[in-house]
């Protein structure tokens, strides 16, 4: 994952961290929501989500039933992501895809904000629609995460977002989708996704009782450790059987031991 990144925020991270392998799965929410993805990988997905015990299975909302169907009797839920990826329908049209969703099985919602409002400071715009849609799946039983996307946004915009979701109650905010890329100098497109100082400044910036969720850059058992240690406790990725299974080759089982965070 990128650990640098333009900002005033200084990561400093602690020595040690305290973790067990169901504690690390249950950081993750396994991502299956590539444009490419066929039924058959979605399935092959929801399968090495059983195998691993993850948090949730991420999803396209179409993909809430199969998930459902495949996950019923264990301990993964369902994650269906909404406005995804750019946030870019009206806020009616998200409210409906949010409750839909929270109805037919999804327990956790990812909603993307609306970027543009957010670029252009109008703030009673993105409050309301952030409201309205949490008040859409909280009335489900579901949870709301809140995707900001990170690598369109100045440090002022992600702090007015934290104070935004803490005051409205949301239960995570989330760096990034994975699909925000921004042109380089190069002329290519690229993202960083989910970077320490972004990170930190989201935990400095949320009331405590807002979890923070790194997305878009977390592949790496050593990434997963690192922003554990800065308060972060869920993380999308791709990743999960790769992170857990150096979890294993490091000798971390089922009994929670402290492990060194490697330095950046």
């Amino acid at each position: 994952m990128a650990t640098t990144n333009p900002s005033s925020t200084t990561v400093t991270l602690p020595a040690t961290v305290r973790v067990s392998l169901p504690s690390l799965a249950k950081m993750i929410d396994l991502s299956l929501l590539h444009p490419t993805f066929t039924d058959a990988d979605v399935l092959e997905g929801l399968e090495l989500c059983k195998r691993y015990g993850v948090a949730t299975a991420c999803v396209k909302p179409y993909h809430v039933p199969l998930a459902r169907e495949q996950l019923a009797g264990t301990s993964v839920g369902v994650c269906p992501v909404i406005g995804f990826p750019h946030g870019n329908s009206t806020t009616a049209i998200k409210v409906l895809e949010a409750r839909e969703a929270a109805k037919s099985g999804g327990i956790e919602i990812d909603m993307v904000v609306n970027v543009g409002k957010v670029l252009s400071r109008e703030w009673g715009y993105v409050t309301e629609e952030i409201r309205a849609i949490n008040d859409a799946v909280t009335a489900e039983g579901a949870v709301l995460k809140v995707i900001f996307e990170n690598d369109y946004l100045q440090e002022e915009h992600i702090v007015r977002l934290c104070q935004i979701c803490s005051e409205i109650g949301v239960a995570f905010v989330k760096t990034s989708t994975g699909y925000g890329f921004v042109k380089q100098a190069s002329g290519e497109y690229n993202y960083k996704g989910a970077t320490l100082p972004h990170l930190a400044l989201m935990r400095k910036s949320c009331d405590p009782r807002v979890q923070i969720k790194a997305a878009g850059g977390v592949r790496t058992l050593d990434d997963m450790l690192r922003v554990r240690a800065l308060g972060v406790s869920r993380v999308g990725a791709t990743a999960a059987p790769a992170i857990l299974e150096e979890a294993k080759r490091r000798g971390i089982g089922d009994e929670e031991v402290e492990v060194a965070v490697p330095p950046v």
